[in-house]
């Protein structure tokens, strides 16, 4: 039986409900990545060009530093990685996740919530951050249940 962590970002709190769902459908150990300055909802503004996030985003190299880690990587097989979809691709807080920890071997489930796109180039962009990672495929949880996702979580053969 592998060991799975649900580790997410959340900026409005509808991925931290996903994830939620997701840890117990999974059972799992749920671990929330939080910016060490949190976002204001005017750093969140994505209309506005000089906002915090649109100026992370137009930026390759931006890496917003995490408030703390998981306490024992290691002890982990799975990781359920999730995240609110912000300009097609995750928010770059994401990368600093992956490039904090060593994830070779482990596979890395991508899962996002998004307001309107899919995950459109977020695997290939988060690759490179986790190379000796196996990605499996992602998936969108807006408005998944717990028994949904339960067979989701079932599927995949973990």
């Amino acid at each position: 039986m592998s060991k799975i962590l649900v580790a997410y970002f959340s900026a409005s709190g509808v991925t931290k409900r996903a994830a939620s769902l997701l840890a117990k459908a999974a059972n799992a150990e749920l671990f929330e990545i939080e910016p060490k300055v949190p976002y204001t909802a005017a750093d969140l503004d994505w209309t506005d060009k000089k906002s915090r996030s649109t100026v992370e985003m137009a930026d390759p190299s931006s890496r917003p530093e995490i408030k703390s880690r998981v306490a024992d990587m290691d002890a982990f097989d799975v990781v359920f990685l999730g995240f609110p979809i912000w300009w097609y691709t995750a928010p770059t807080i994401i990368k600093t996740f992956l490039e904090s920890y060593d994830f070779t071997g482990k596979l890395i489930v991508l899962f996002a919530t998004s307001g309107g796109s899919g995950l459109g180039k977020t695997e290939g962009d988060l690759k490179p951050c986790a190379p000796k990672a196996f990605f499996q495929g992602g998936k969108l949880l807006n408005g998944a249940s717990e028994a949904s996702l339960k067979t989701w979580v079932e599927s995949l053969k973990l």
